[in-house]
């Protein structure tokens, strides 16, 4: 047992410490705070104190506890809020009132609980580490697969009935080259490690999220990594929500990572509410949620994301398809920054420590589609989104820098756009995606032969207008020509009624991958067609007032059921009135 010798903020230095090791979890002090040791010299420890650290007085005790900072994964994880540091918040409130106790130890899976379990193995068999034991039906919605845990390899020699059993009792022996190995329903995993696996696969199939400028525009790939950076009020939180909603993940990890807290009481308030709209039960069935408030010691803000990094791996080895979104990694680096200060190392840029893009990489690093451990093949996928929080919306800063280095995707959001009530305010001229020829054969294969032609024409029609614009700023929209003014119609169709998507309407909250085709087919072909008519003397005024151009619009709002027979007859419309207008023109 050491002794504190030295207090600074969550940094508490000890010494009498030597046999520890680093990244160990310690009690620290007569409350019994849990701190982890980041660095040893001689015997001398320095621990981050994941707790307020006022009142700690030099001479109290450190006691080490053998183990490195690990997570509890077992059934009882879905459905919950943690803190950064896995303790339940709701049990937590429940045994101290609502605000939290120092020193208070709470296991994060429920001990007393039952759980049914069906064994999918016999006595006898042989079993490799990632094999499925049997299965627990943890939600509605999720199946939890009980795995032979990493390392352990053997001959089954016991194996429990089919029957209700709690997360710490045994239900499975397996008589290893070292010895029998019991395996319990719930098994833990340090936090910092990644969860091991046979392969990792090329990215090939994209995470739809029913937002038309990301799946079209700007696709992320299952098992990639994207970034979100915006200045505060450009829509992160509602991207969070949308992705959380529809994204065709099959469990969703949100890490509030250093929010304000009134942000994260929406969060917390809002998600029990919400309802899967695939199967109509309640989002929290296939969620889980880690709350670290700015107001929170920053150690355990530096934790968290590591908590809900190993969580999603957990689950993407049950073979299972895992979204998991970052809100804010800046917070996360600003944490560094004040622990790496407290330690006095070398500041690097802006006071940020010399390992930031080390540690942003090996967290984004983890994301990745995967073959899992076990005797049957099976593909498993952790998507990885980050939210960025640059200081006046400066992209320029080291973290938003750094992510843009690591990460293939990148959603700018803009002040500018969500001022104008353009909302996703993704900024389409910034944004990219480096995932759009892995996945085009998906596209190709399940949606549309030119799906990504079609995409490619629509950004380049884009990029023209932003050219124009300029031109228009300088002399006014009268001094282009017509057919410069066709462009910048044709782009204003595609930004306001293709881009512009309503996260409240009840039909355009949600598009689909074909709904998505089917209508940036249609914009496309009324550019194509004004292009044409504009050729043959039609004034693109004339082409700008047409009624059809408020069906386009309205697209967006029509149900799945009912988009194919509204195309039909947008593309009659068009025809007749576009023909009619040139007719027009041959006569005079």
């Amino acid at each position: 047992m050491g002794k504190i010798i030295k207090i600074a903020g969550p940094v508490v230095v000890a010494e009498g410490m030597r046999g520890s090791m680093m990244y160990e979890v310690v009690r620290v002090g007569e409350e019994r705070l849990m701190g982890e040791i980041i660095e040893l010299e001689g015997d001398r420890a320095t621990i981050q104190v994941y707790e307020e650290t006022a009142g700690l007085k030099p001479g109290e005790p450190v006691q080490g506890t053998g183990a490195q900072l690990s997570v509890e994964l077992g059934p009882g994880i879905l459905k919950q809020m943690y803190d950064g540091v896995q303790r339940p918040l709701e049990v937590i409130r429940d045994e101290t009132g609502t605000f939290i106790k120092r020193g208070v130890d709470v296991p994060s899976l429920d001990r007393k609980k039952k759980w049914d379990f069906t064994p999918l193995v016999k006595k006898g068999d042989r079993v490799v580490e990632g094999d499925f034991l049997g299965e627990v039906p943890e939600t509605e919605l999720i199946m939890h697969k009980i795995m032979v845990p990493p390392g352990i390899s053997g001959e089954v020699v016991e194996i429990a009935d089919a029957g209700k059993y709690t997360v710490e009792e045994t239900i499975a022996v397996i008589k290893t080259d070292q010895g029998e190995k019991e395996v319990k329903l719930m098994q833990r995993w340090p936090v910092r490690r990644g969860r091991p696996y046979k392969e990792k696969l090329d990215p090939s199939e994209p995470l739809l999220s029913g937002q038309r400028i990301i799946d079209t525009f700007f696709p992320v790939a299952k098992g990639g990594t994207a970034s979100i950076p915006g200045p505060f009020g450009a829509g992160k939180t509602v991207m969070g929500h949308q992705l959380a909603k529809w994204s065709d993940a099959h469990v969703f990890i949100y890490i509030g990572c250093g929010e304000r807290g009134n942000e994260m009481t929406e969060v917390l308030e809002e998600f029990p509410h919400l309802e899967d709209p695939k199967t109509g039960k309640p989002l929290m069935e296939r969620t889980v949620l880690i709350a670290n408030t700015s107001n929170m010691p920053v150690a355990a803000r530096d934790a968290s994301v590591y908590t809900g990094i190993t969580l999603g791996e957990y689950y993407r080895d049950m073979g299972y398809s895992v979204a998991l979104m970052a809100d804010s990694t800046s917070r996360w680096a600003e944490a560094m920054r004040e622990i790496s200060g407290r330690l006095e190392e070398m500041p690097g840029e802006e006071g940020y420590p010399a390992y930031l893009a080390s540690r942003l990489a090996n967290f984004y690093e983890r994301a990745g589609r995967v073959i899992t451990l076990g005797s049957n093949e099976r593909i498993g996928s952790l998507t990885v989104i980050g939210a960025v929080s640059p200081p006046g919306g400066d992209f320029s800063e080291p973290v938003t820098q750094n992510t843009l280095r690591i990460t293939k995707v990148f959603w700018a959001l803009d002040a500018s756009l969500a001022d104008r009530r353009h909302f996703p305010a993704i900024n389409w001229l910034r944004s990219y995606s480096l995932y759009l020829d892995s996945i085009s054969t998906w596209w190709k294969d399940n949606v549309g032969e030119n799906w990504l032609d079609l995409r490619n024409k629509a950004m380049a029609l884009l990029q023209k207008e932003a050219e124009l614009q300029e031109i228009v700023q300088l002399v006014g929209p009268d001094a282009l020509p017509e057919k410069e003014r066709i462009v910048l119609e044709g782009a204003r169709v595609i930004r306001e009624d293709f881009l512009q998507q309503n996260a409240f309407h009840d039909v355009d909250t949600y598009c689909s991958a074909s709904k998505q085709y089917k209508m940036l087919e249609v914009m496309l072909e009324f550019y194509d067609m004004a292009t044409d008519a504009v050729s043959r003397g039609v004034a693109a005024k004339e082409i700008a007032e047409l009624e059809v151009k408020d069906d386009i619009a309205r697209l967006k709002y029509v149900p799945e059921e009912k988009v194919d027979e509204a195309i039909a007859e947008i593309r009659s419309k068009m025809k007749a009135q576009i023909e009619a207008l040139v007719a027009k023109e041959e006569v005079r």
